[in-house]
């Protein structure tokens, strides 16, 4: 069983998604945290059987941030009335059939008339449980950028933006995820950013939440993994609650594992995103870790510690202890 739970990890880190039965058992659905919540004398606000549908009651938005050598970036001219003249990056909602992948080197096509191959994921934000932006960076391959004379209902023009002073942009909101992307494309080829690791094609029909919560023995010095032991032993994985936001649906999560006093610890960034467009729903996985000792830390669910192998153990210590070494998640709310 170690070895293969160390060969899961080693498949997420490597940007893999996991094996069907590894992907068909949730842990805390949302039938679950209906039901805890009634036990408190709350009224759940969604349906047990809820089930997430693209365009309907949940969205996908895709943004991609790409940068030149000279550290430009490339913006779009906003054609829509509500914002029009305005700046933004390319992005727009996903539509069906497509993946993530697909959906951003399509929406920087239309809008600033480069083709692209998206590169890696850059960010991850989700606002609630039903709005979720996938942020990429993108090498440009070809196309010729749009001038105002192809002036179209996508976008009045594009061009290579060098100080976002200087034009008015739509929101705020992309200023982070243009510094990120500058950050990343100007690191030194010794730093520990993530590998490049785009959405591994997984069909999910439930929005998931996947941890891997990890915790030092003190006894031994080493690192554990927990695992769940419902059915089969897999990493622990939950319904994301679309009326809750991501860090109120992880709190209930741990607190199912580990007890309302569950110890200090801390989400970390995504390991991974899963995706398949024959299925509206997504898996993020979630690197979690726990400050305290194994020793203090009491389990209530149905989990166990596993200790891991020490090549796994040096991947994870480096993403715990290295900025920008996973796939940021961003909770808007």
């Amino acid at each position: 069983m170690s070895r293969q739970v160390d060969s899961s990890i080693t498949k997420l880190l490597d940007g893999f998604a996991l094996d069907g039965d590894e992907n068909a058992i949730c842990d805390f659905t949302i039938a679950d945290q209906n039901s805890v919540a009634e036990s408190q004398g709350i009224t759940p606000t969604t349906s047990s059987n809820f089930k997430p549908v693209l365009g309907s009651n949940v969205t996908y938005v895709v943004a991609c941030v790409i940068i030149n050598e000279s550290n430009e970036v490339l913006m779009m001219q906003e054609a829509k009335e509500s914002c029009a003249g305005k700046w933004y990056l390319p992005a727009g909602r996903m539509e069906k059939n497509e993946t993530i992948v697909q959906a951003a080197a399509r929406e920087v096509l239309e809008e600033t008339g480069l083709e692209c191959n998206p590169t890696t994921l850059l960010v991850v934000e989700t606002a609630g449980g039903m709005w979720y932006r996938f942020v990429l960076t993108a090498e440009v391959v070809g196309g010729e950028l749009k001038t105002p004379a192809r002036a179209d209902k996508e976008s009045l023009q594009a061009k290579w933006i060098s100080n976002l002073q200087e034009i008015t942009l739509r929101s705020n909101d992309i200023i982070h995820l243009i510094e990120k992307a500058q950050l990343y494309h100007s690191r030194n080829r010794d730093s520990q950013w993530h590998k490049n690791i785009l959405p591994a094609p997984a069909p999910h029909v439930k929005d998931l939440l996947r941890l891997i919560v990890v915790i030092k023995k003190r006894s031994t010095n080493k690192l554990h993994v927990l695992l769940s032991e419902k059915t089969a032993l897999h990493f622990p994985t939950c319904e994301i609650n679309p009326a809750k936001s991501l860090h109120s649906t992880l709190r209930r999560f741990m607190v199912e594992m580990f007890g309302a006093d569950v110890g200090q610890h801390r989400p970390l960034g995504l390991l991974n995103l899963e995706h398949d467009p024959t299925a509206d729903g997504c898996c993020l996985t979630l690197l979690v870790a726990f400050r305290a000792p194994l020793e203090e830390v009491p389990l209530i669910g149905k989990c166990v510690w596993q200790e891991l192998e020490q090549d796994v153990e040096n991947r994870l210590l480096t993403i715990i202890t290295t900025k920008n070494s996973s796939v940021e998640l961003h909770v808007v709310r």
